[in-house]
């Protein structure tokens, strides 16, 4: 009984080029230039015709409380703001703190019903208050919905920063990064533009230490020209940033 073996052919074949004038199905999408750039505020709140409202809050003030219905998003326009939770035993843990040009409560629009923080001025404050609905219409336009859902990724990450910082870093390397986050330094000698005076307790209680220490760490990084007082308050300089950076 013969067998005959399989025939194999020596040509090589190879898939056709696609036609001159086809196009691939999915175009690469180009990037907007609202995506691109950082949060055009005032083009987004003067947007906002309705369900929009404007107030100012003193030091410690309360903007919500945990437990309060979540029916409005937040803004703040100038000033910082503090976050807290407590415990059902009592005890408070601070969990953010958010400087100006930033939106918060945003759990509002992910169907959250009540708060589960608390919202307080860290100094005064000028807050916008947007309703759930005005937003929700406004969040409809594609770039806007894209731009904002920048605008909070950047933000959340900027929080586990400060989580890591405050777990591992020292108080002096905390107060040297709180100072130049607060200031916005850039990557240059200048000094930035003057901070709000803010007391020392403040200070201690944003960072996890005491009076004291702060009292202590702002002297020792005036004598070295890190910042300097003004009469409107502290100017600080980006070469602060050494100490952060320094093993």
């Amino acid at each position: 009984m013969t067998s005959t073996a399989p025939r194999f052919s020596n040509r090589l074949t190879f898939p056709k080029p696609l036609a001159a004038n086809r196009r691939p199905t999915l175009a690469p999408r180009k990037l907007s230039a609202v995506a691109a750039n950082d949060l055009d505020e005032q083009n987004l709140l003067t947007r906002i015709v309705a369900g929009k409202s404007h107030r100012e809050y003193q030091t410690r003030d309360s903007i919500f409380s945990q437990g309060d219905m979540a029916d409005a998003v937040f803004y703040v326009h100038a000033g910082q703001v503090k976050l807290t939770v407590v415990s059902a035993t009592g005890k408070e843990a601070v969990i953010a703190y958010l400087p100006e040009k930033t939106f918060f409560g945003e759990g509002a629009l992910a169907g959250q019903a009540y708060r589960i923080s608390t919202a307080s001025a860290l100094q005064s404050c000028s807050i916008v208050r947007i309703e759930k609905s005005a937003m929700l219409v406004l969040l409809r336009d594609p770039d806007v919905s894209e731009q904002f859902l920048t605008h909070m990724l950047t933000r959340n990450i900027r929080m586990e920063a400060d989580l890591v910082d405050h777990l591992f870093n020292s108080s002096e390397k905390r107060l040297a990064r709180l100072l130049l986050l607060m200031a916005n330094a850039g990557q240059d000698s200048q000094p930035s533009p003057a901070l709000a005076r803010m007391s020392q307790e403040t200070l201690a209680e944003m960072i996890g230490t005491t009076r004291s220490r702060v009292s202590f760490f702002l002297n020792r990084f005036r004598d070295l020209g890190f910042i300097n007082y003004n009469g409107s308050g502290m100017q600080v300089n980006s070469s602060l940033a050494t100490v952060v950076l320094q093993n």
